[in-house]
């Protein structure tokens, strides 16, 4: 599995790369992989507010529909519109062109909670899908 050290990621499966005051969101490699084909992405409105936690998108496999949380509290300012015609980006390029909104940070957030590369490391790792 591929965990970039750049980001930060949630128990939930989710990575954020910080983009000054804004955050990219995306699914990790490991959570397109246990999904499989994805066929469908539903997104949420730009100008949502979203708190940590909270279901922010879904998206749709040939297995199952599964919740996708944001990692942080803001404002949807951008979704990626790509994902409409072409959801199997997410499996293509989960880190990449596969990303599924940007928000605007909420002031206090706390992003220091997130875990770093090694910690989603040792977490999948602990599912036995992903050799250290």
């Amino acid at each position: 599995m591929n965990v970039p050290e750049d980001l930060q990621y949630t128990a939930t499966h989710e990575w954020i790369r910080m983009e000054g005051e804004s955050a990219r969101v995306g699914i990790t490699d490991h959570a397109q992989a246990e999904l499989t084909d994805i066929v469908f992405v539903e997104l949420p409105k730009i100008g949502a507010s979203l708190t940590a936690g909270q279901p922010a998108a879904v998206v749709e496999s040939v297995k199952a529909a599964s919740d996708i949380y944001s990692p942080i509290g803001g404002s949807v300012v951008e979704v990626n519109g790509a994902l409409e015609a072409d959801p199997g980006l997410v499996n293509r390029d989960p880190y990449g062109e596969g990303w599924l909104y940007r928000l605007r940070i909420e002031a206090g957030e706390q992003i220091e909670r997130l875990k770093e590369a090694a910690q989603y490391r040792e977490l999948i790792s602990a599912s036995g899908k992903y050799e250290v």
